[in-house]
Formats: structure tokens, C-alpha cells, sequence
């Protein structure tokens, strides 16, 4: 008489960890970056305690938020910009692969418009309360923030082109004025 062997299913516990495995490995996968031999591009970053020269990309803590950016503690409920002029902050983290590709586009905008605008760069694992304030989710996520009127934030890592649209339709536009 012949035995006939039974073919083992996979459980639902063994397919879920299977897709954890298979999730894990292609999201390790991904955010590996690689450059390519004299590709590579200068980012200049001035940390928060010093005083930073025009068109370098500045490293910002809550303090220098609190101080240059936005009191969020005094008044939570009403955007009040304190800067002097418009800003870019760029919420990343060290281990993310398309916020290592926005890095020195955001340096390149910084010296390309050093006189008219300012860089900063939150480091979203350090500053988790700032990213909390603006409900961080996915990184990168750049907050354009003009000289007056309320600040835009745009999420994912974007052509240079596309930055340079929105630092001069959000940051460098004229406000208009309406006549009656």
C-alpha cells in the first residue's frame, strides 16, 4: 500500500511573517543610495549654536525654532512668523535614501538664493516635538515659509525645478493688493 504524503499549507502566521520578511528587505532595499563616481554634491550645514553665513543650510533645535521661526508655546493657535525673511525647513532623517537626495538640492537653493531667503533642516528622529507640532508623517516634508501669510507644506522628495517653482511663486512672490 502506497503512503501518501500530505503537502503542508503555510499558516497565516507563517504568510505574515513572510510578508514582514519580504516588506523589510524591500524597504532596507530602498532606501539605500548609492552615488556615482564625481557625482557627488557639497552640503554645507551650519549646526544650530553658530552663526550661520549666508547660503548654508542651518541645523535647527526647538530652542532656535522657538526663537526664529514660531512660538508655538506663547501662542499655539495663531501662526505668527519671526523671522525677517522667508524660510525653507526641511523635516528629514538620517536614515530616510530621498531626504539624502533633497540635501543638497536644499543646499544648492541656499546659495542660489542666499540673499533672500534662509535654509534650515529639523532632524525629525532629534526633534520629535517639532515634528509633532507639524504632524510629521512621512519624510522628507518641506515647509515653505513666506515673510507674511501662513506657511505651505509639501511631502516627498521633488526635482529642484519643482523647489525653485515654489521658492519663487510661495517665498519670493509679490503679495498682490486689490482695488476697489
Amino acid at each position: 500500500m502506497k503512503t501518501i504524503e500530505k503537502i503542508k499549507r503555510p499558516t497565516m502566521k507563517e504568510i505574515i511573517l513572510s510578508l514582514f520578511l519580504i516588506t523589510g528587505i524591500a524597504l532596507t532595499a530602498c532606501t539605500q543610495t548609492g552615488t556615482k563616481a564625481g557625482s557627488e554634491t557639497k552640503v554645507t550645514t551650519v549646526a544650530a549654536t553658530t552663526n550661520a553665513e549666508p547660503g548654508s543650510v542651518i541645523q535647527m533645535d526647538k530652542a532656535m525654532f522657538l526663537e526664529k521661526v514660531f512660538n508655538y508655546e506663547k501662542t499655539p493657535d495663531k501662526w505668527q512668523y519671526l523671522g525677517s525673511k522667508p524660510a525653507i525647513i526641511d523635516f528629514y532623517a538620517d536614515w530616510c535614501g530621498p531626504c539624502k537626495k533633497v540635501a543638497p538640492i536644499m543646499s544648492e537653493l541656499a546659495t542660489q538664493y542666499k540673499d533672500d531667503i534662509i535654509v534650515y533642516k529639523v532632524n525629525t528622529d532629534r526633534e520629535k516635538e517639532l515634528a509633532g507640532v507639524f504632524n510629521i508623517r512621512s519624510i522628507p516634508s518641506i515647509l515653505f515659509i513666506p515673510a507674511e501669510g501662513q506657511p505651505t507644506m509639501t511631502m516627498g522628495a521633488q526635482p529642484k525645478a519643482e523647489f525653485e517653482r515654489m521658492v519663487k511663486e510661495i517665498l519670493l512672490a509679490k503679495p498682490t493688493t486689490t482695488q476697489q
